[in-house]
């Protein structure tokens, strides 16, 4: 009965979104591309709502679309059973809700982030204090602990990939994946990245353009600051960032599909506790840490992202919208990755994801044709270069509050994202080979982070040096503020308001599928082991993330909070390499006698080059 209500009501719902986005649709690609005719009739917060109607209901519409297939059988509670947000009846879903929350792991955080919130209101100054003094003594008398966590995980990752567990299929020899590749790497990909990539692709490396670090013997503003910027700015968002995500992932997955433990952040102690006793203190703790850094994370992120879009509306239309204008657009994001949620991976999350993943690839392209390839080119390769030959120097730098500020803070943000990432990452991947979720969760995601970095980074910094665009200016005149750095790079360039148009839809696409992903785990995590969220637990995520977004605008303390989220990468650091000592020792007992990648390759040869055999 709930479900045909359900269907009754997205049918309804899909009929009323799709006029309204056509609609609105009109209005704002009429703004973009003639606006001396619609520019005037509009107000500014007119173009915020109508952007946000546009590309909401637009995305919205997208996950309302019913499944082709059936749904994968749900006897057995796992991965798959909890990935489908349940639909209860209206009657029950206050109590259902309820019900189905784990008091510790639902209570706590939410208590935590109110406690937050209330000491900033009374105590502003001592709270920032005491964040900002836990800041540095974390990230400069425990680097190394980052540093040391993070280089273990790519050396783990590379051993993987050509190492004999690489083998391994998760979930057993005749386990499927759920998922074609292609799906898999989108949503893997634009679930772990958010809008981050959007915020800083053209910024960090403008940063390090201006102000170069320390020992890399660049003046700054030179040709070879240039080759520098590019180069930390690829080492802070390749191989070493995503590898974060995948030692806690791949212990969560195997344990997970291979030996029937519940999908939690905690199952990466399996090894230590068992599966029975993961429903104790220590593993309800890890699973509280990963909720409030799941929550602080993607909140500040909407908070600032949410800044970085109406930058772009102000610089589009050259109108303001107001403090009101930021808690509106949160108010928009909440509804549309809210509904995304609740509508389940393979509806909403799946295609938003594919989206993403078009918009990402479209904007690319029309970057590199438009944009000053050769510059791109070259400095590219000079950088990619000077990645690989001081990759692992750059993995040890310790020098001083540079370091602290970026390579640590960069670390400590990656493990703090970990948890969810993760967990959504070892959800994702029953059926699939080891040694292609390495290949997935680092070798693709990475690539694909460094090209676009190398590709706007490296764009902003051709503009900058020849003078088409003085992007420093702009940044400095903002305030220092890096979310107006893309704006008058993209203005510089020829087919600009098709480029901003792409822009502001990746802001909005890339916000939306991470933090759909993270209300849906978030769910999982707060809900009893062994139950599937319901319609209530995900609406609940979704708007409390909201109001942490809206308290971050509207009380301040966003920059505290985000700090406070990613001082939690400092034990979830700890806890990767728990985890790796772990899955070693669980693969050692119950994974011997499989071939290493190089033996498989030799023996291939061998049958090929070798003599025939008596049949």
């Amino acid at each position: 009965m709930a479900s045909h209500a359900t269907a009754v009501l997205e049918r309804l719902a899909r009929s009323a979104l799709l006029p309204v986005c056509v609609l609105s649709g009109v209005v704002v690609v009429s703004g973009f591309f003639f606006p001396a005719i619609v520019g005037s009739v509009v107000s500014g917060r007119g173009w915020l709502v109508l952007s946000l109607l546009f590309f909401g209901t637009g995305l919205a519409y997208l996950a309302l679309l019913p499944v082709k297939r059936p749904d994968a059988d749900d006897s057995q509670p796992g991965a798959p059973y909890l990935l489908r947000v349940r639909h209860l009846s209206w009657r029950n879903w206050v109590g259902g809700f309820l019900a189905r929350q784990d008091p510790v792991t639902f209570g706590v955080p939410v208590a935590v982030l109110g406690g937050f919130f209330a000491a900033r209101l009374l105590a502003p100054a001592r709270t920032g204090a005491a964040v900002t003094a836990a800041q540095r003594v974390l990230f400069r008398q425990f680097d190394w602990l980052f540093l040391g966590a993070m280089f273990l995980a790519v050396v783990y990752a590379l051993f993987l990939l050509v190492g004999p567990w690489g083998s391994i299929t998760l979930g057993g020899p005749d386990a499927e994946p759920d998922y074609t590749y292609p799906t898999y790497f989108a949503m893997v990909f634009t679930a772990g990245i958010a809008a981050g990539i959007v915020f800083w692709g053209p910024a960090e490396s403008l940063f390090h353009y201006g102000a170069p670090p320390p020992g890399s013997g660049a003046a700054p503003r030179s040709a070879a600051a240039a080759v520098v910027a590019l180069t930390y700015a690829s080492f802070h968002w390749g191989v070493s960032a995503w590898c974060a995500y995948l030692v806690v992932g791949l212990p969560i997955a195997y344990y997970t599909h291979q030996h029937g433990a519940p999908l939690r952040v905690s199952t990466i102690l399996t090894p230590f506790l068992g599966v029975d006793r993961l429903d104790g203190p220590l593993a309800k703790f890890v699973d509280v840490l990963a909720i409030f850094a799941t929550i602080g994370g993607i909140a500040t992120s909407v908070a600032f992202v949410g800044q970085q879009f109406l930058a772009g509306i102000t610089f589009q239309w050259g109108v303001a919208v107001g403090g009101s204008g930021a808690l509106l657009f949160v108010a928009g994001l909440v509804v549309i990755y809210s509904v995304s949620a609740e509508s389940g991976v393979q509806r909403g999350i799946r295609r938003i994801a594919g989206v993403n993943l078009v918009l990402f690839v479209l904007f690319a392209l029309l970057l590199l044709v438009v944009g000053p390839r050769g510059f791109v080119l070259d400095a590219g390769a000079a950088a990619l270069g000077r990645y690989a030959t001081d990759f692992v120097s750059m993995s040890f730098v310790t020098s001083g509050p540079w370091a602290a500020n970026w390579t640590v803070w960069n670390w400590s943000w990656w493990f703090s994202w970990a948890p969810f990432a993760g967990l959504f990452l070892a959800a994702l991947s029953k059926g699939r080979r080891v040694r292609t979720v390495v290949f997935t969760g680092v070798v693709a995601t990475s690539a694909a982070s460094v090209c676009w970095h190398l590709l706007f980074g490296g764009t902003t910094l051709a503009l900058q040096r020849s003078g088409r665009a003085d992007v420093l200016a702009a940044v400095e005149a903002a305030g220092g503020s890096e979310a107006v750095a893309g704006f008058p790079v993209l203005a510089a360039l020829p087919l600009s308001r098709l480029l901003l148009f792409v822009f502001l839809a990746l802001i909005v696409v890339f916000i939306v599928t991470s933090a759909d992903t993270s209300t849906l785990v978030v769910s999982i995590l707060a809900t009893r082991q062994g139950v599937a969220p319901t319609t209530g637990s995900v609406v609940f995520w979704g708007v409390l993330q909201g109001l942490v977004a809206g308290a971050v605008l509207l009380v301040g303390g966003g920059e505290s909070l985000q700090v406070a989220a990613v001082l939690t990468g400092g034990p979830f650091a700890v806890l990767s390499v728990v985890a790796l000592v772990g899955l070693t020792l669980a693969f050692r007992r119950h994974e011997r006698d499989r071939s290493t990648l190089v033996g498989r390759v030799r023996a291939a040869i061998g049958r090929v080059g070798g003599p025939p055999g008596d049949d």
